[in-house]
């Protein structure tokens, strides 16, 4: 069901817009948290490494497709709360041949750069066979992540956060059943595990893409929709290169702090990567609030309520440090014991490793629920140079600490290094909310 948020108070629109959002990224969560477990108890600690020494790789594959999707379809959203029917349908059909261009343009790139980036990022010897073989089966199938981000994009954008859910659940159950079967029957290994993660996301477009057809026809767009042309590429371009950007810049920070993490050995790897697993499960209530906001203000600044924007800014910034407090208390009281269900009788090095992590983070995730507040409403006013130049500060502050860090403090060093990208980032996205919100409604009041 399409929703307009452009009437009636925002905290009652967003939050049961919201909740769908939060149980949709948990599940989507599972889709990595699920293979992690099954490889890490079924196959081993060196399996869990392999899979885990390339995540950052795999999770720069995914952020790109939803950078561009994310940002492209704010137009659409906007073109919603303006009411501007037509417009709206020329922005889908622009957004599915420009998500159609940059899947191949990064299943190329991925394919020319693979073999060097892996021995950048410090992979051991032992590892790299899996490693490559996981991560390169699902570049080969970004084609069903991207249908997946592009078609629940446009649907959130304009208010329908439950059926991408519902979806969402059906190929997440798909994919722990496929991943099982593939590697316990079959005997695929770490290779079976990115197979089921392909078919899994292939079914969630199909679904989603079935669902728009029959049910919302002024959805449906002719062929006149799908010709771009310069001011309509230009649009969506300038929304969502800057968000694939910011995504990819993030993907590189963090890729650079594996780098450093891939230094220390098979079991601080096996140790992060599942601390780090746990912390995003953690952190999805903050996630959903920034993409709800990025939505509710695409649509009130399609319909120039800059009220509205300021006052759902303001509640859901103390929404999401009600939500960083209750993920930081979580974490501290069970993240270890949870750890423990990624391997079977995990040694004392790993879990030390996990537990200087969680250490470590926990106390700054309310810098971190204001960086999902403030660079999601710059996102949905159009102005995507905020969370591009964000990506930046965090790509600079985080490779910085984990490389300089590491070299004075080991392992801790490298733990320190998102807690520091995060301050940095909190501050500067706060800051240019405060001043283009004042800017842009001065602007639209002379």
């Amino acid at each position: 069901m399409l929703q307009n948020m452009t009437e009636g108070e925002p905290l009652k629109l967003i939050l049961p817009f919201m909740v769908p959002l939060l149980i949709g990224n948990v599940f989507q969560q599972l889709y990595n948290i699920a293979d992690v477990v099954i490889v890490g108890r079924t196959i081993g600690v060196e399996a869990l490494a392999a899979v885990g020494s390339v995540t950052p790789l795999f999770m720069m594959t995914m952020v790109l497709t939803i950078g561009l999707s994310n940002g492209c379809t704010v137009v659409t959203g906007q073109r919603y709360g303006a009411g501007d029917m037509e417009g709206m349908r020329r922005s889908i059909g622009t957004c599915t041949v420009l998500s159609v261009m940059f899947t191949l343009l990064i299943m190329v790139v991925f394919h020319l750069i693979i073999d060097p980036a892996l021995v950048l990022m410090n992979i051991p010897p032992e590892l790299l066979a899996d490693a490559k073989a996981y991560v390169m089966i699902i570049v080969d199938g970004l084609f069903a992540m991207m249908g997946y981000n592009l078609l629940s994009g446009i649907m959130r954008s304009l208010g329908d956060s439950k059926t991408p859910l519902y979806f969402l659940i059906v190929s997440s159950i798909v994919n722990i059943a496929l991943a099982l079967f593939f590697i316990m029957v079959l005997g695929w290994g770490v290779p079976g595990s990115a197979v089921a993660l392909v078919i899994a996301q292939a079914i969630s477009a199909i679904l989603c893409l079935a669902y728009i057809y029959r049910r919302f026809p002024q959805l449906h767009i002719s062929r006149k929709d799908f010709r771009l042309d310069g001011p309509e590429v230009w649009a969506h371009l300038r929304m969502g290169l800057p968000m694939a950007v910011q995504f990819s810049v993030l993907g590189v920070g963090i890729i650079v702090l594996q780098a450093v993490c891939n230094k220390f050995g098979g079991q601080q790897i096996a140790g992060f990567t599942a601390a780090t697993r746990v912390e995003q499960m953690a952190l999805q209530p903050m996630i959903s609030s920034g993409i709800a906001m990025a939505v509710f203000t695409a649509q009130n600044y399609g319909a120039r309520r800059f009220d509205r924007i300021r006052e759902a800014v303001r509640k859901c910034s103390m929404l999401s440090f009600g939500f960083s407090a209750f993920a930081a208390l979580c974490m501290f009281l069970f993240g270890e014991h949870i750890i423990g269900i990624f391997m079977e009788n995990p040694g004392p090095e790993v879990m030390e490793a996990a537990h200087l992590y969680i250490l470590y983070t926990v106390p700054v995730y309310f810098f971190l629920s204001q960086i999902f507040i403030y660079r999601n409403a710059c996102q949905g006013m159009g102005i995507g140079l905020v969370p591009m130049l964000s990506g930046f500060i965090e790509l600079i502050m985080r490779s910085g600490a984990a490389i300089y860090l590491s070299e004075a403090f080991g392992y801790i060093g490298a733990c320190v290094a998102s807690p520091i990208s995060w301050i940095s980032c909190a501050l500067f996205v706060f800051c240019s909310y405060r001043y283009f919100v004042n800017l842009l409604e001065k602007q639209y009041r002379a």
